[in-house]
């Protein structure tokens, strides 16, 4: 029995380490997503910003070429 306990814990142990693991890559990737949803956010908004200032350069009163 001492044995089985032995290698129980072990196991156990064995299992908290792979969760600990997991915990760290899972906030990374946390980390990761909110990196990039912010730099899409930034995208978004300069190319809305474009558009719209091409908007105004193409208004009513803009030249054809």
């Amino acid at each position: 029995m001492n044995e089985r306990l032995a290698q129980l814990r072990a196991e156990l142990e064995k299992g908290e380490h792979k969760l600990r693991l997991i915990d760290r890559e899972r906030q990374e990737v946390r980390d990761t997503m909110l990196r990039i949803s912010g730099a899409i956010r930034v995208l978004e908004e300069l190319l809305e910003e474009s558009s719209q200032q091409s908007s105004v350069a193409e208004g009513p009163f803009a030249r054809v070429a």
